[in-house]
């Protein structure tokens, strides 16, 4: 078995058992009263990509997204770590979010993205937050429907902090988004960074590099353009090393490929 046949398979294994969970949370969601879903993100445009993933799987799972967090059920906080001032910000907002629980005990608060990969700050959470249900790394979104499923079975508070190993995984392709523009999309092609630059957070946080195989880069922005969008940015920690892991593929190769296979009037963006 090869490699690559590896990596298919545990993005397939992890998919499955994020679509089983999605389901199980819906079955539940439908037997009740409409429920609704916040997502609140702070930082770069990879955690707006992560967002509209989070949005996406809420939906799925029978949630209705709202824009203010004083109608929600769930409430799902995206935190940046690259300024302290973003960190606090993000710890005052999250601290607001106490009172809401105090009126909405079956309320479900969730904590994610790159401030909650520092060991300190998952700390914080956990004893100082105690109204958080759930704390996830940016390697383990594609858990948060099971986070939630456990959640809503009033199961114990989660915290699923990324260590190497969890930084390691595969990409878990396929998730449900839903973006919150109609004609341009964010489209993430490589996550993490090997630079360790002094002043810089990014390896930390958001782990090792890793890239994402180009095949589901091109579907997906050809089911993009297929869907009438028209402005695609492609999205990286830093997009220039894409495809290192793989043979005689990188960015220059991407990008060639996408001109030359994708039909349809669009533009390309990167950064």
């Amino acid at each position: 078995m090869t490699e690559n046949n590896i990596i298919s398979q545990n993005n397939v294994s992890h998919l499955n058992l994020s679509s089983d969970y999605i389901i199980r949370a819906r079955e539940i969601i439908k037997a009740s009263e409409p429920r609704y879903a916040f997502v609140e993100t702070f930082g770069c445009q990879q955690n707006e990509a992560d967002s509209e993933k989070l949005a996406g799987m809420a939906e799925a799972m029978g949630y209705i997204i709202v824009s203010e967090p004083e109608k929600a059920d769930l409430i799902m906080v995206n935190t940046c770590a690259i300024r302290e001032h973003a960190e606090k910000r993000a710890l005052s907002i999250i601290g607001q979010y106490k009172h809401l629980k105090a009126k909405n005990p079956d309320l479900i608060v969730g904590v994610g993205g790159c401030m909650t990969a520092q060991k300190y700050r998952m700390e914080q959470l956990k004893f100082s937050y105690p109204y958080v249900d759930f704390v996830f790394g940016t390697s383990s979104i594609d858990r948060v429907p099971e986070f939630v499923f456990n959640a809503l079975m009033k199961k114990k508070r989660q915290f699923a902090q990324d260590n190497d190993e969890e930084s390691k995984r595969s990409i878990v392709e396929g998730l449900p988004v839903r973006r919150e523009s109609s004609y341009k999309a964010w489209v993430s092609i490589m996550y993490g960074c090997n630079n360790f630059c002094s002043y810089c957070i990014v390896p930390y946080v958001r782990g090792r590099e890793r890239s994402r195989d180009i095949n589901s880069i091109l579907s997906e922005i050809d089911e993009l353009v297929r869907d009438g969008y028209r402005d695609i940015t492609l999205l990286g920690q830093n997009v220039n090393s894409y495809g290192k892991e793989f043979e005689n593929i990188d960015i220059s190769v991407l990008l060639e490929r996408i001109c030359n296979e994708i039909e349809g009037d669009y533009r390309i963006r990167f950064m």
